[in-house]
């Protein structure tokens, strides 16, 4: 019996980060290809109209507190040789595998900060648009957050009560280290705020860092002028910072930390080329400093570029392996443009490993086509409904349930067609 064929169908869909990844845009289906439709008649077209698609998923909404009672943390991060952080170090809330950034570590490695109110702490790409643990002050609904980097104050009350911090933890966030974790699950209002020290042992087998040695190496006036400009980020004073920044570069060119704070500042101004421009600078002064290749990474993704996307990933994975599934993830993205779905598969496994906080639940749809470009449509099925099970709110939830729906058709199809064959 001759076998069921879907040839007729073309697959094309967008993927989300910071910016709009278009994965497959224009592609043209081959033959004997599978691919789930955009449409729900099943009747051939000639190409699917990409959806838009979030930053990452959305969580579950928890009750508002009635108190409105603030619950402050502190503590300390130290190195693993007992001394302060050369850098101030993120403090990052994961509740339940939704992971925020709270606050910073000051000169001395100690912290402070109101929990729930992030609105000095710039959220970078990676953290969820939408923070499932935030109560608004209206009516207890889960409120949209200011979008990623932008740093904008919240208009919500933090979580309070222990049920809400129930599954929760805090940790410090440097790239090459593994951090202590203090769990918060049972912790009251009125309990000693003093979450003593967290402590970052250093990784094995990573070369990179995103503390770089020349702020170690910066002079006196260099170093000040950076301190005043962190400070300004810190409280939403982003022209002041990139005053500081500047007379840090002036007063020592090999400032890496420095130029990589300029192009982030350049970077959410849109403007690309100085971006670029400082980026480069950071990584003349200190080739291992991670940062800014995952900050290129993502100029070249808008731009499309994606032979620049791939080599830029390589050198960050080269240099750590384990810290950045988003690198393996847009390296992934960037192989399956190329067509070479091998590598594609190969990067997007590992990005799905290291992703265990489900930063990036985008990498389970990039699976999925990539297992439908190597005709494993039952494994494609499997990656496009994890991805649901994840961002079950996403706006392209609709079109991804019928591609799955297509992908089952036409499985039962072709087990049928095998059943109904007569013994060899």
């Amino acid at each position: 019996m001759r076998r069921t064929s879907v040839s007729r169908f073309a697959i094309s869909v967008t993927v989300s980060m910071a910016i709009l990844l278009p994965l497959a845009r224009g592609q043209k289906p081959g033959a004997g290809g599978v691919g789930p439709g955009a449409g729900s008649s099943g009747t051939t077209t000639g190409k699917t109209t990409p959806p838009t698609m979030p930053n990452t998923t959305t969580g579950p909404t928890y009750p508002a507190d009635t108190l409105n009672r603030a619950l402050f943390l502190s503590g300390k991060v130290q190195m693993d040789d007992g001394t302060a952080p050369p850098e101030s170090v993120v403090i990052e809330r994961n509740c339940n595998g939704y992971v925020r950034a709270e606050g910073y570590t000051d000169s001395k490695g100690h912290f402070s900060f109101q929990l729930g109110q992030t609105n000095a702490v710039t959220q970078d790409a990676s953290y969820d648009e939408y923070d499932p643990n935030r109560i608004s002050q209206n009516n207890g609904t889960r409120q949209k957050t200011a979008a990623p980097g932008q740093g904008l104050p919240n208009t919500t009350r933090p979580i309070l009560s222990q049920q809400d911090l129930s599954g929760c933890e805090i940790r410090a966030l440097l790239a090459g280290f593994r951090s202590d974790v203090v769990n918060l699950s049972g912790r009251r209002l009125f309990d000693n705020p003093d979450m003593g020290t967290i402590v970052l042992h250093r990784m094995t087998n990573v070369e990179g860092t995103t503390i770089s040695a020349t702020t170690l190496a910066a002079p006196k006036d260099a170093r000040k002028a950076y301190d005043k400009a962190r400070e300004a980020l810190g409280k939403g004073k982003t022209s002041e910072a990139e005053k500081e920044f500047d007379k840090a570069v002036a007063a020592y060119p090999q400032f890496a930390a420095a130029w990589n704070s300029l192009g982030e500042i350049h970077e959410r101004s849109s403007e690309v080329a100085d971006a670029r421009r400082c980026y480069s600078q950071a990584l003349a002064a200190d080739p291992k400093l991670v940062t800014p290749y995952l900050h290129l990474a993502r100029l070249s993704l808008a731009e499309k570029n994606w032979q620049d996307v791939e080599a830029t990933t390589g050198r960050l994975i080269k240099l750590d392996a384990y810290d950045f599934p988003e690198a393996y993830f847009y390296n992934a993205a960037a192989s399956y443009n190329l067509h070479k779905y091998d590598e594609a598969l190969a990067s997007a496994r590992e990005a799905q490993k290291l992703d265990t906080a489900h930063k990036f639940p985008k990498v389970e749809q990039l699976l999925g086509l990539i297992l439908y470009q190597k005709k494993d449509y039952a494994g494609a099925a499997e990656q496009m409904r994890k991805y649901l099970l994840l961002a079950p709110d996403a706006p392209d939830a609709g079109q991804v349930k019928q591609q799955v729906a297509e992908l089952e058709r036409f499985l039962g199809k072709e087990a049928k067609a095998t059943a109904d064959q007569p013994p060899q």
